[in-house]
């Protein structure tokens, strides 16, 4: 079974190393972009401070990993796995994303 793509924005609405979010089947997505035009999409959804938060961290590379500090307790959560870095019992969701004719999409 092939996967379904999704239109979510355009890729031009994106800034980069900046999140916005989406509504994607009823689940609030952060998507981010890169310096090299990689686009990541996570739950919005912070464990640790329980609140949809994550799109408006700060996106930078901790450890050697890309990441985005929550805005509330400052957990780093890995853009590519979801993985909280300082708790990871507290990962968050990954969803599959791509740029398609100017947009981003979401599986």
């Amino acid at each position: 079974m092939s996967e379904v793509w999704t239109d979510i924005c355009q890729f031009s609405d994106l800034v980069k190393n900046t999140g916005v979010c989406a509504l994607h089947k009823g689940e609030q997505i952060a998507i981010f972009i890169d310096d090299e035009s990689q686009v990541y999409a996570i739950s919005n959804y912070d464990p640790c401070g329980n609140a949809y938060v994550l799109s408006r961290g700060i996106v930078s590379d901790y450890k050697g990993k890309l990441t985005v500090a929550s805005p509330l307790y400052k957990q780093h959560f890995d853009l590519t796995t979801g993985e909280c870095l300082e708790e990871p019992k507290n990962s968050v969701k990954t969803f599959p994303v791509r740029i398609e004719a100017g947009k981003v999409q979401l599986a």
